[in-house]
């Protein structure tokens, strides 16, 4: 059983296959480490991610103090990379494969973005505890767009795009269904 009725998953897989430029992709897939602390746990934290994705990261930095935590504002704290084409697609389907292809409709938005976690990095297939390193827990963040997007994030003539052409929830839902055989739990 689908979160989404048949009524609008047809209307929505119609519309995809009248118009190819209203069909969804992955724009990009973040892979986000935060560790809260800077140091030797952060430096493993970015081996670490570099290992599983092949990229080299960067580091995210505090935005406020926290004298409680120990933060600094402008104190590294965590690491996240950036992957896109097909490189996103193979994470994705790797990571979705640790979850057990399941998802909850809380982690969509309203643009049809999807955004989920693992607890233990270990439980990737493939990917062995190494005492050295410990264990760590990541965030994937899922973004959906159509082809024209560029039109919102080139440097000239740039321009809003406009409400109709954006996703929705329910095409994200139906679009991680149909490509990544997702079920989306309510």
């Amino acid at each position: 059983m689908s979160v989404v009725d048949e009524e609008t998953r047809r209307k929505i897989l119609e519309d995809w296959e009248s118009n190819p430029m209203r069909k969804p992709r992955v724009g990009k897939v973040t892979v986000n480490i935060g560790v809260g602390e800077s140091g030797d746990r952060l430096q493993k934290a970015y081996e670490l991610l570099q290992e599983l994705t092949g990229q080299k990261p960067v580091y995210t930095r505090a935005k406020q103090t926290n004298p409680s935590f120990g933060i600094r504002r402008g104190q590294p704290i965590g690491v996240k990379v950036d992957l896109r084409r097909e490189q996103a697609i193979e994470f994705l389907d790797w990571t979705l494969d640790a979850v057990d292809r399941e998802l909850h409709e809380s982690q969509f938005d309203e643009f049809g973005n999807v955004c989920f976690g693992l607890e233990e990095h270990i439980a990737l297939e493939g990917v062995e505890y190494d005492p050295e390193i410990g264990i760590f827990g990541m965030d994937i963040a899922v973004t959906l767009e159509r082809p024209g997007f560029r039109v919102m994030r080139r440097r000239r003539c740039r321009r809003p795009v406009p409400r109709r052409h954006r996703l929705t929830k329910e095409e994200g839902i139906v679009f991680m269904e149909e490509e990544f055989d997702v079920e989306v739990l309510p």
